[in-house]
């Protein structure tokens, strides 16, 4: 009943081994707590919740970005350090929501500039 509920979730996942997989620098702290939670999220996740299955899949989403994209991994290290979470929130939720909205700003700032790739 497990594998099957697993295998349901990572449907909504098609970065997860790509992220689980990613290499990342012995000292850095924040891509190993940002493993933690996506791991931790991707598999409390209610799979009939709708609205945590879209939740799901935006996490995905940001954490296959954030390996792929240098400017975007900057900017959420610098976001992260700005997090809050109050006592009577649910922190893995309230990391998860503050990494979305990072995201969304990130998209929205970016599609505002543009950048030049510089060719040495």
């Amino acid at each position: 009943m497990i594998m099957n509920k697993n295998k349901q979730i990572l449907k909504h996942c098609p970065n997860y081994y790509k992220i689980m997989d990613f290499e990342f620098y012995e000292d850095d702290k924040l891509s190993l707590k940002l493993l933690d939670v996506y791991e931790d999220f991707v598999f409390k996740v209610d799979i009939a919740n709708k609205n945590q299955v879209v939740k799901l899949e935006q996490l995905d989403l940001i954490l296959g970005k954030y390996i792929d994209d240098y400017f975007f991994r900057k900017e959420l290290r610098c976001e992260m350090q700005k997090i809050r979470v109050r006592k009577d929130e649910d922190i893995l939720n309230a990391i998860v929501d503050w990494i979305i909205k990072v995201f969304d700003n990130y998209e929205v700032g970016y599609t505002r500039n543009i950048y030049f790739s510089r060719w040495i």
